[in-house]
């Protein structure tokens, strides 16, 4: 398929945002077809030298925060805070579709950038707003990230916290990724809305609101009065047929029996504990929850004499829904996350794999990814695109509002 034969080849987006969740939307939008214009400003996307800043970071010689946040998009780069900056950006939002904002509202106050500003150049546009905490509230102007918004303020990580023990850490950008997918829905529905209309609009998510949706059935839960206390240890759970193991090899197995009723016996053939199918202590549910801890113990011995390369055959076998814990450096060598399209070739020169977004269609294929723009390595070519002279160009550059 021809990049013009993508379902969103044709429209222009305008990602005048930083960070990840809502550059990671625009990053998807630009895989189906879309044309994506990054707007930075003279020090760039801090997210081109987070792999550096951050010590949660992998380092590694290739940039692919960046490479995988800004594949395939073009960048410019514009001092907003210089009316003659200001009026060049208008006149790419007079011929844009889509317009990608993580503005704290304040800022956007200031630069002129909310939906009621923009629309009076473009009445068309779609505008899409990513905020930490939302448009209204006593929390609407508070920058937020996905560890303070998505994971603490929603209740994720304390939700996911063992008794006694700290809350979570999740790992960087988990709730940027999730949130992107909410924008990117957000955007498609209002470009449904224009087909059928002909009007622009406003849309937007937040990262409090993916955290509490992502948190639903806790979240929902609280708000009908039912809590849990924080989860226990392994070694006495709540039910040891929902519990992780070690294997022999020091590998971890999650085991998720939903219909004990019907898996107990598979599961006790498949790690040859024969004797428990019908031994009185386990012989019911109720009787295995209330013994869970002592029914734990006997399934993490046994785990803990073979490798997990034994359990998996074995628990196949016997159709007992497991998963493996993999660990990050398991991912490059997953058939099965390359199968299913998750992992991908690239046209990167350092960095020949990639993660695809995780949008299948049957009618199309995504966009290679090709490589990340340097900082304002399209500014010319974009303001020339929409009828910018030499001359005009030339002015913004020696005052600086083009760099």
């Amino acid at each position: 398929m021809t990049e013009t034969a993508l379902p969103l080849a044709g429209l222009r987006v305008l990602d005048i945002s930083s960070f990840i969740a809502a550059p990671a939307a625009a990053v998807v939008l630009g895989d189906w077809g879309a044309d994506v214009i990054k707007v930075e400003g003279p020090e760039g996307d801090p997210n081109r030298r987070i792999m550096h800043d951050s010590s949660n970071y992998p380092k590694s010689e290739v940039n692919y925060p960046w490479q995988m946040d800004s594949r395939n998009k073009r960048s410019i780069v514009l001092d907003l805070k210089q009316a003659d900056a200001r009026a060049a950006l208008d006149r790419l939002i007079a011929v844009s579709d889509i317009l990608i904002c993580n503005f704290p509202p304040p800022v956007r106050d200031k630069l002129k950038l909310a939906y009621e500003d923009v629309k009076q150049v473009n009445p068309k546009l779609i505008y899409a707003s990513l905020t930490g905490y939302g448009e209204s509230g006593p929390d609407r102007d508070r920058p937020g990230f996905d560890a303070t918004a998505y994971f603490a303020r929603s209740g994720l990580l304390d939700a996911q916290r063992y008794e006694g023990g700290p809350p979570g850490v999740p790992g960087p950008a988990q709730g940027d990724r999730a949130t992107a997918m909410s924008l990117v829905s957000a955007i498609l529905m209002a470009l449904m809305h224009r087909m059928k209309t002909g009007e622009g609009s406003w849309v937007g998510t937040s990262l409090l609101g993916n955290g509490l949706w992502s948190c639903g059935v806790i979240a929902q839960a609280a708000l009908v009065g039912a809590f849990l206390p924080h989860r226990p240890p392994p070694d006495r759970p709540r039910s040891a047929l929902g519990n992780i193991y070690r294997t022999a090899d020091d590998r971890w197995l999650q085991l998720t029996i939903v219909r004990a009723d019907k898996l107990w016996a598979p599961l006790c053939r498949a790690m040859g504990l024969e004797s428990l199918i019908d031994d009185p202590r386990f012989a019911t549910e109720p009787e295995r929850r209330a013994r869970a801890g002592e029914l734990a113990g006997l399934l993490s011995d046994t785990f803990a004499t073979q490798p997990y390369e034994h359990w998996r055959e074995a628990l196949a076998a016997h159709s007992v829904t497991f998963g493996v814990i993999s660990r990050p450096q398991d991912v490059p060598d997953d058939a099965q996350a390359v199968a299913c399209g998750a992992v991908v070739d690239t046209a990167i020169p350092d960095m020949p794999r990639t993660l695809a977004d995780p949008i299948r269609l049957g009618f199309a294929s995504p966009r290679v990814a090709h490589p990340a723009p340097a900082l304002g390595e399209h500014g010319e070519e974009v303001l020339r695109e929409v009828g910018v002279s030499p001359q005009e160009v030339a002015a913004l550059k020696a005052s600086g509002a083009l760099r």
